[in-house]
């Protein structure tokens, strides 16, 4: 099955990013067609620094390929060095209904909480659209929030199929499994926009320091407490084995700990269970000419199918 997902270059990466969707992507290379991008051109209704998107851009490239991507496996390109994307994104645009991106609660929620409604963010869903249906994608593995833009797509491709005549290939949502919600330094769910994010990479005495400030609850010490009500054992069960987690929830139950207790096992584990991601990290950065070298590969790839794909959808409307 071709699978397809894009990571926008928007920051680094955090645990609710890698156990919430990129770990999942990298095992649906094992068995798939994978083609995962980095989302330069969406960023751009965000970042508006020239030199820190481009240094965001190689940073993706360097997280994903440390954390398992593999080149020979799967494709992994930059968005904007497809040309084709932004001219099937035009072919598609002239037939969105405006009411439909009216309706996208991403436009509604960002229009609603005071961001600039510029024609980017309102016009977003139909280039992600366009970014699906370039690679004839038979799968796009998505959080709940994204399921809408996946239904968008469908409904621009069924109608210009209806309009034009078969051409596009409808894709279909894979709903990420979340398992328990990765939760931030602040209980709530784990989210740059709540400033409350744990860093995949960085160094770790800083790191740490910010698991050890992690907000808890008053209650005594010796009070038993239910595991799965608290944030705290929730990040632990990320990283611990079976083994492990079992003999923390018993202890919770018990009673008689303090929180630091946990702390310290949540940032122990931690750093083991990302220890190889980091080193991977150290090597790629001292070889910037070979993951430059993927990128390219990945781009050569992309455009020769986003291309056979324009070629159809051109022909199909009477440009070729």
């Amino acid at each position: 099955m071709r699978v397809l997902s894009g990571i926008q270059p928007t920051g680094r990466p955090h645990w609710g990013n890698f156990f919430g969707a990129i770990q999942q992507y990298i095992d649906l290379q094992e068995d798939n067609d994978g083609f995962y991008f980095i989302a330069d051109l969406h960023a751009l209704t965000t970042v508006r620094d020239a030199k820190q998107l481009r240094q965001n851009t190689l940073d993706a490239a360097l997280d994903l390929l440390a954390l398992g991507l593999d080149p020979e496996k799967a494709t992994l390109f930059v968005q904007s060095d497809i040309p084709e994307v932004s001219e099937l994104t035009w072919l598609l645009m002239t037939g969105t209904p405006m009411g439909l991106l009216e309706r996208c609660h991403a436009y509604k929620e960002k229009k609603a909480k005071g961001i600039a409604a510029d024609a980017g963010l309102f016009t977003y869903p139909v280039l992600m659209a366009a970014d699906i249906l370039a690679y004839d994608s038979e799968i796009v593995p998505v959080g709940e929030d994204q399921i809408q833009h996946i239904e968008v797509c469908r409904d621009l491709a069924g109608s210009f199929n209806h309009t034009f005549g078969e051409t596009l290939v409808l894709p279909k949502a894979k709903t990420l499994d979340h398992g328990a919600k990765v939760p931030g330094t602040d209980g709530q769910k784990m989210s740059k926009s709540y400033n409350n994010t744990l860093p995949l990479f960085g160094e770790i005495k800083p790191i740490r320091k910010q698991i050890m400030r992690i907000t808890t609850d008053s209650r005594p010490m010796e009070d038993p407490k239910e595991p799965e009500e608290d944030h705290l054992f929730q990040l632990f069960r990320l990283f611990g084995s079976e083994s492990e987690i079992k003999e923390m929830a018993e202890m919770y139950r018990r009673g008689g700990f303090g929180y630091g207790h946990v702390k310290n096992a949540i940032a122990d584990a931690s750093e083991a269970y990302f220890s190889a991601a980091r080193d991977r990290r150290t090597e790629l950065e001292a070889n910037m000419d070979y993951v430059e070298e993927t990128l390219r590969r990945g781009a050569d790839r992309a455009r020769k199918v986003a291309g056979e794909v324009l070629a159809r959808a051109q022909k199909a409307c009477g440009l070729k």
